[in-house]
């Protein structure tokens, strides 16, 4: 199904029953635009992987004081990871935060980052993105400049496979999600950035608003960035993703969150399949469905896989 057949889906159900698009983020009314763009970055750990993506933005050719990198470390920050990134500030402009509260809820994470922001372009990054086009920064501020109608930019996604040995290189190319997409900071800030409750995929969540809102998205295929593929290890983490979805229900329609809830795990019959890349995602959705009935079913259900 087209991602155009798919926002018209969305919107004739939500003619149907309408129901508030806001967010609840938070937001400084004078921040946004004292720089060009803010990179902000989420994670917990794994400060090998996070090293790349920052030498990535070190490495780019353009005015190191237009652009500033958020780094918002769960867990209420580590040691370790404040001096990691601070060994960064004679390369970056690096602001550190770590995580006040409500610790492995990406979606407050997400906000709390987004509350930093001073660039008038925020360029959300996963800790394992890579980007090797040193003009990344540059033409994404260029593009922005010259499609004005353009809400938010989805760059080319490429699977790094050099952690699989496997090489399991299956990859969305150009997917909304927070792994590296970049939005104009005025759309973020008027839809209320993202859920705070959701543990995962709030990103997603965020482009259900953002499309009901008949916001435009624009794929960019000469912007490349590198990202691991989908593995799903074992049923927690999408089932943890289809609890926040179900607690929805008190901001969606029942008929829309149903609607929502059989897309997302539209690829659960793949789970038998024998092509990796198709069983990761049919055991994404499987798990995803199983969490969404459970917590339907007992709205106190809980749902955590960590950072």
């Amino acid at each position: 199904m087209t991602n155009s057949i798919k926002s018209f889906i969305l919107q004739k159900c939500y003619s149907v029953n309408p129901f508030s698009l806001q967010g609840d983020g938070w937001f400084q009314q004078s921040q946004s635009g004292i720089l060009k763009i803010s990179c902000i970055i989420n994670f917990y750990g794994r400060l090998d992987l996070l090293s790349g993506i920052l030498h990535s933005l070190a490495d780019q050719k353009y005015p190191h004081n237009q652009f500033e990198v958020i780094l918002v470390e769960d867990q209420g920050g580590t040691d370790a990871g404040e001096a990691f990134c601070k060994s960064f500030t004679d390369r970056l402009n690096i602001v550190y935060r770590p995580l006040d509260k409500h610790f492995g809820k990406m979606g407050y994470s997400r906000n709390f980052g987004l509350a930093q922001a001073q660039g008038r372009y925020v360029l959300f990054l996963d800790d394992d993105t890579v980007i090797l086009q040193k003009n990344f920064l540059m033409h994404l501020e260029h593009v922005f400049n010259s499609k004005p109608k353009a809400d938010a930019l989805l760059p080319l996604g490429k699977a790094s496979y050099a952690l699989w040995p496997e090489k399991y290189d299956f990859h969305d190319s150009h997917f909304p999600t927070s792994r590296c997409t970049a939005y104009r900071h005025s759309v973020l800030k008027e839809l209320g950035g993202f859920i705070s409750s959701f543990v995962g995929q709030e990103d997603v969540e965020f482009v259900i608003r953002f499309t009901l809102k008949r916001k435009v998205a624009l794929n960019l295929p000469k912007m490349e960035y590198f990202h691991p593929p989908l593995l799903v290890p074992n049923l927690k983490k999408p089932m943890a993703v289809g609890i926040s979805f179900a607690r929805l229900r008190k901001r969606y329609s029942a008929l829309f969150l149903w609607m929502v809830a059989l897309n997302c795990s539209r690829h659960a019959p793949l789970l038998l399949s024998p092509k990796r890349h198709h069983s990761e995602m049919g055991r994404f959705g499987f798990g995803f469905m199983l969490g969404f009935v459970k917590a339907w079913l007992n709205p106190k259900a809980q749902g955590k896989y960590g950072t």
